[in-house]
């Protein structure tokens, strides 16, 4: 295996003419085939924005810890606002790591399908005010990068360009701003254990020089190490959905830093609106014939409905908001 466990696609080859283009969506849909994961260069995000955001993700852990418990999740019907270290789960398990969770700014709903409980403000911290306007820029800049490669995606798996675009609805982002503090453990321990996103798209910017991403290939654990200038992009189980298994998402987990060493990791995932369907791609004939279908996983099911994925994984993954706040759903979906 290469040095690099996980294959290089430059967006920018989508602006350098038709042959160009070509090749990145020959490479996209490859990558996306055989792997799942891959990282990305030219995306146009600037140098600046990234270090305003990794210098406000610091400031915000730095804080005083009422500060941060101020805004913590379990006062949050919608699973919005921080985590405290140990505060969430993957498949039962402890996570070592704290975050907080900030999705669109929106008007709670009372009434409608229990996913629409997802939907509502997010908490920002009082002591740190600036931290909203950087985040709703790497937003924005964010969302485009992600449009760009759907259209891709889409003109790669032999559909129109505008596929995914007139099938999404508004958006569900979810942004989360990691710290995964070191260990003093002489064996790797848990960051975040293993599992498959539950969306369509996630967009990983990584602390420079900081390492810990695993992704599982054949059935061994191989390192993702942060690549200069580049995000980690992976598919979720909706993509392997809407192409009948042809994508796949990806086993991944995070390892934690050794002591006194610790990493900052920033995931944006782009989704469809909670209450969209992504309906099957009907592919060419060469790519259906290697469409294997959907991952059976008794433990896992995927719901083709994003709104059902999404809130089984938040259900899953913070037992205690929803115990707080949602005792009618606590065992009632897997």
């Amino acid at each position: 295996m290469a040095e690099l466990s996980l294959p290089i696609l430059d967006l920018s080859q989508l602006d350098q003419g038709p042959e160009a283009a070509a090749r990145f969506c020959e490479s996209l849909r490859t990558a996306t085939h055989d792997v799942g994961f891959f990282y990305l260069t030219g995306t146009g995000i600037s140098p600046e924005l990234e270090s305003r955001l990794h210098r406000a993700a610091r400031d915000f852990f730095a804080l005083p810890e009422e500060d941060k418990l101020a805004i913590e999740n379990v006062n949050s019907p919608h699973f919005r606002g921080y985590t405290r270290i140990g505060g969430e789960r993957t498949r039962g398990e402890v996570d070592w790591r704290e975050q907080i969770d900030i999705g669109p700014e929106r008007e709670p709903l009372d009434d409608g399908p229990a996913f629409n409980r997802l939907i509502g403000p997010n908490l920002w911290p009082a002591a740190q005010p600036e931290l909203e306007q950087v985040v709703a820029e790497w937003h924005e800049a964010l969302s485009e990068v992600s449009r760009t490669l759907l259209r891709a995606w889409a003109l790669a798996l032999g559909a129109d360009e505008t596929y995914f675009d007139e099938h999404f609805g508004e958006p569900s982002t979810l942004i989360k701003i990691v710290r995964y503090p070191g260990t003093h453990e002489p064996e790797p321990q848990q960051g975040v254990g293993a599992h498959k996103d539950s969306g369509v798209l996630t967009l990983l910017w990584v602390e420079p020089g900081k390492g810990g991403l695993q992704v599982e290939r054949d059935g061994v654990w191989v390192d993702a190490p942060p690549v200069s200038g580049a995000f980690v992009v992976n598919i979720g189980e909706l993509l392997e959905y809407a192409t009948g298994g042809y994508l796949k998402a990806t086993n991944h987990r995070v390892v934690s830093p050794q002591a006194p060493d610790d990493r900052i990791s920033i995931p944006f995932f782009f989704n469809p609106a909670l209450d969209k369907r992504l309906p099957l791609i009907e592919l060419p004939a060469e790519l259906a014939a290697e469409a294997n279908g959907v991952t059976n996983d008794p433990d896992n099911p995927i719901h083709a409905l994003y709104g059902e994925n999404a809130l089984k994984s938040r259900l899953r993954a913070h037992p205690d908001v929803a115990a707080i706040h949602h005792a009618d759903l606590v065992g009632a979906r897997v």
